[in-house]
């Protein structure tokens, strides 16, 4: 229950410091998707969604880690820490294959639609 309850405020803190207080350039659209503490709450893992191509997802994930060192200080300052867990980034495609499918679906309800029109009508 700790476990759960400490990976949701560190993912609220992380969100918000890299919305309002991280100002590295290579970071760019990221949203967290989930954090995975280690049963020992040594290790994070920081699960992120970041929109756009291969290279700035790279970029991203470089800028992130530089900008580790911040967020851990911020963390241990902010939750009141005893040990400040490692922070390990993980490229989430969740949220990108999700957008994929739906523009998928949209386009093939348009074809259909003008289609479906046409079939509707016989069928009346």
């Amino acid at each position: 229950m700790r476990q759960q309850r400490l990976a949701e405020q560190i993912r609220d803190e992380v969100a918000q410091m890299l919305q309002e207080e991280v100002k590295d350039p290579r970071i760019g659209f990221v949203s967290i998707v989930k954090v995975e503490l280690s049963s020992d709450l040594r290790v994070a893992k920081v699960h992120v969604s970041v929109l756009g191509d291969q290279e700035a997802k790279e970029n991203t994930l470089k800028g992130l880690e530089s900008a580790q060192g911040f967020i851990r200080r911020e963390l241990g300052q902010r939750l009141r820490l005893r040990f400040i867990p490692e922070i390990r980034w993980v490229l989430d495609e969740g949220i990108e294959h999700g957008a994929r499918i739906a523009a998928l679906l949209k386009e093939i309800r348009q074809g259909t639609g003008s289609e479906g029109g046409q079939t509707g009508g016989q069928g009346g």
